[in-house]
């Protein structure tokens, strides 16, 4: 009796995947544990593998479709059995939300018809070498004109590529338009959503609305964790820390000195964690995720300074697996590699507090009457009030500046 694939929930947020690219074709023999195909989730590209044996007799949906969890994705069975009635056909696509732009629109007589956009990547005849140096650039290979036979997009094609206009496929506009004046020029472009942009919007329009937030600022003399910066490089490669390390280290220790902000709103209770689970905002392409430092009081610079590192890379390659950014109790971002002095951040619920830290800069201040220059850093953090007093927040911002202005309290 044939066997279906479905769509699983492959992390816990997960309500819909977008199939990236199949693993096992039609006709295969599949063990149990094979990797079928690999699925585009709301945070990273995972494997899909199979929980049954058997040979893939059908594939039900295209690559590049997104299919709700529990919808079917292919099925298995003997081989040569037949697919069981009705239960095997494609999904309709799914209806576009109200405020979508229509797919088409007539344009006007005077207006030049746009040309639908190129066949996708995973449409088009490509050796393997090309799709990988393809997927590697970034190229859409549908954009491509291919010189190898039938048409096939070879190596020496993708020579160029990017003067041809190639662009990412996860960019490629779903519909463009001219002006009404006749300029040759695109004035706009739809884009269609990836899985984690979708639950970026998703998430975060739960935050604004619902949740009465306060926010406290507060400048930081950052002199002193400037110079330990400075003394550990001497140590060697393996000293090397960044700020956002040494603020990952003082926000751990100061939410363990005040645990009524390292914690969750859940509606009917407040959650006070005992352990500092530090999320940090990486901006990866189309959004941001946050790999956790768990447990991060307990952790050494030096430890924060490697696992930040590996988490950050791997989120960008979207390689994160859902425990590495799931359960955080307060999160973190940082924007001064972007050169922004001041922001506030939305909360990812259900925490109830993140904070948000600018670029470290220099400025004139007065110390022991006279002016000097010192380095300062403004930090600004976001409170859900159902959680979080005024007070409370502002005596953990007072221990948090007074570890960063004196970092030998981070190792003591």
């Amino acid at each position: 009796m044939a066997t279906k694939v479905v769509m699983e929930a492959l992390s816990p947020t997960m309500e819909e995947g977008r199939l990236v690219e199949w693993k096992k074709n039609e006709g295969d023999a599949i063990a149990v544990g094979d990797v079928l195909a690999e699925v585009e989730t709301d945070k990273a590209v995972m494997e899909l593998v199979a929980r049954a044996a058997g040979t893939m007799i059908k594939q039900v949906i295209p690559v590049g479709t997104t299919l709700p969890v529990g919808g079917i994705v292919a099925w298995l069975g003997a081989k040569g059995e037949a697919v069981p009635g009705g239960e095997a056909a494609a999904p309709a696509p799914a209806a576009a939300p109200k405020s979508a732009a229509p797919a088409a629109v007539a344009a006007p007589a005077a207006v030049p018809a746009v040309s639908a956009p190129p066949a996708s990547s995973d449409r088009v005849k490509a050796s393997p070498l090309a799709k990988k140096i393809a997927k590697e650039k970034g190229l859409d290979l549908g954009r491509v004109q291919g010189s190898g036979p039938a048409g096939r997009v070879v190596l020496r094609d993708l020579e160029g590529a990017s003067a041809q206009g190639a662009v990412s496929a996860a960019k490629a506009p779903l519909a463009t338009g001219r002006a009404s004046t006749g300029a040759p020029g695109v004035v706009f472009e739809d884009v269609a959503l990836t899985q984690i942009r979708k639950t970026i919007a998703k998430r975060l329009s739960q935050s604004l609305g619902p949740i009465p937030t306060f926010y406290l600022t507060m400048d930081v003399d950052m002199t002193r964790a400037a110079e330990a910066r400075e003394a550990l490089k001497a140590l060697g490669p393996e000293g090397k820390v960044s700020f956002n390390d040494i603020i990952i280290k003082a926000v751990a220790t100061a939410l363990v000195q005040h645990p009524a902000c390292n914690a969750w709103w859940m509606d009917d209770r407040i959650r006070i964690w005992h352990e500092a689970n530090i999320g940090m905002a990486v901006a990866v392409e189309d959004g941001l995720i946050t790999p956790v430092i768990r447990n991060a009081e307990t952790k050494s610079l030096r430890q924060i300074s490697a696992e930040s590192r590996d988490l950050a890379g791997r989120a960008r390659e979207r390689k994160l697996k859902p425990d590495e950014y799931t359960g955080s109790s307060f999160s973190l971002s940082n924007l001064g590699m972007f050169d922004i002095e001041h922001f506030t951040a939305i909360i990812n619920p259900p925490e109830a507090g993140i904070l948000a830290v600018g670029k470290v800069r220099e400025e004139p201040a007065v110390v022991n009457g006279q002016v000097v220059v010192r380095q300062k850093m403004r930090m600004t953090m976001s409170c859900d009030h159902r959680a979080i007093d005024g007070a409370t927040g502002s005596a953990f911002l007072k221990t948090l500046k007074t570890l960063l202005e004196n970092p030998l309290a981070l190792v003591w």
